[in-house]
């Protein structure tokens, strides 16, 4: 599963704040560090919900065009560099499945959930090695069905009746299956885990 692996490689950048000041200004140069911090990062994570390189790496130019343009909301008091560009990232990759598909399947907009004030301290959470290491736990944990629903919804933003025709099962038991992995990761985790 690369959801672990990305919250383990999400790093501390000691500069977030002097460099988002720098994009704020908009120095061109500054672009270059977070595209050597976060580039390869953003790339398996796009690849992994595209499923296609030549597509990702167009997206992964793409977010960081996003990112480029809607800086200046950017507040590094409150939260990390990194967890934002990877909430862009993966929104842009499911924003390209939701596109692609939605000529076939009529598919609706995701929300918007990029902005960055919605990632407020979000990296101080995600880089608690110790919650971390009970996510890991909790995941593996998981049954193979289990964990794939929750996979499915992450990684491509799928409904329960996308995951449903994906996985080529009734609807009732995707519902039941989701509603069962995220009680389990609500008894493990102790924390509230939401739908």
């Amino acid at each position: 599963m690369l959801l672990l692996p990305l919250l383990l490689a999400i790093e501390f950048g000691e500069s977030d704040a002097d460099l988002v000041r720098r994009l704020q200004r908009r120095d061109p140069r500054a672009m270059a560090e977070p595209y050597d911090r976060y580039g390869r990062l953003v790339y398996a994570l796009i690849v992994r919900v595209v499923r296609d390189g030549g597509i990702a790496e167009d997206l992964v130019q793409e977010t960081f065009l996003r990112v480029w343009n809607r800086v200046q909301g950017f507040d590094a008091e409150r939260g990390g560099l990194g967890p934002w560009l990877l909430a862009v990232a993966r929104n842009r990759a499911i924003d390209y499945l939701r596109s692609a598909a939605g000529r076939m399947r009529n598919a609706v907009e995701l929300p918007e959930t990029e902005h960055p004030a919605l990632f407020a301290d979000m990296e101080k959470e995600l880089l608690n090695s110790d919650r971390v290491r009970r996510v890991r736990a909790a995941l593996e944990k998981l049954s193979k069905n289990h964990r794939a629903v929750i996979e499915l919804a992450y990684f491509e933003g799928l409904s329960q009746a996308e995951m449903a025709e994906r996985m080529g099962e009734p609807l009732g038991t995707v519902k039941t299956w989701v509603r069962t992995a995220l009680k389990s990761l609500r008894d493990e985790l102790g924390t509230a885990v939401t739908a």
